[in-house]
């Protein structure tokens, strides 16, 4: 395992990396700063923690790319009033840094044993702010609706599910890759201007794991080795 003073020093240069290509939001910034990104991946990776790519954390699914997660990030433009749906909690890496930015985060994800992990962690850290359950991120959360933000973090193919941008509440803003298939996706930018009026921009190319309905067939499995990606986020 790399030392932490080894950590720290490509945290910094990552931080500078971040800035140099446009994430410019100081409490963004500061939230990478100060959520490890190195206890949300696979021991086998760990050494990789703080390069500016994404990484397999098992069952198909990534943690991503740090400068895509921070211009999500930013893009939301929270605040601490603020309350957030995050749909794919994966490795629960995108949850924490929303955690030190907004009031109430609640987040969907597909698969139980990730969710699982996820939930350790959060508590580890004592992150209080966040509720997770295990369900079909497609459908959102009603009960919980409206929110002012949502981040999706998994590629819808075509629109985005009509349920889920419905649970954002008029002014709010939602962060999600939509595509075609699951290579040419693009990071969207949507804000909700009236009771059927979206305001749609684009940011720049991507590529997640597709946004799937239904909670998937569980399995201890979380081995990334046994679990090859073929996407990344």
């Amino acid at each position: 395992m790399m030392n932490l003073s080894g950590l720290e020093a490509q945290k910094v240069r990552l931080i500078m990396h971040l800035r140099r290509q446009g994430v410019t939001c100081a409490r963004t910034l500061a939230a990478i700063e100060t959520i490890p990104r190195e206890i949300f991946v696979p021991s086998t990776f760990q050494n990789q923690s703080y390069e500016d790519m994404a990484l397999p954390i098992g069952l198909g699914q990534t943690i991503s790319q740090p400068l895509v997660v921070a211009t999500m990030t930013q893009s939301l433009e929270l605040n601490d009033r603020h309350k957030v749906l995050e749909i794919g909690t994966g490795s629960g890496y995108q949850a924490a840094i929303l955690s030190k930015l907004c009031r109430r985060l609640y987040t969907i994800e597909r698969h139980k044993p990730l969710l699982k992990q996820a939930e350790e962690r959060f508590d580890e850290m004592r992150l209080r702010n966040i509720t997770a359950i295990s369900a079909d991120g497609m459908k959102g959360w009603p009960h919980q609706a409206p929110f002012d933000r949502i981040i999706v973090t998994a590629a819808a193919h075509g629109d985005l599910p009509r349920g889920l941008m419905e649970q954002l509440a008029i002014g709010g803003i939602m962060a999600a890759p939509v595509g075609a298939n699951d290579v040419d996706q693009t990071l969207m930018v949507i804000k909700r201007t009236g009771e059927d009026r979206f305001e749609q921009k684009p940011l720049f190319a991507v590529r997640f794991v597709p946004l799937l309905p239904d909670i998937a067939e569980d399995t201890a499995d979380i081995d990334p080795e046994f679990n090859q990606m073929n996407a990344y986020a």
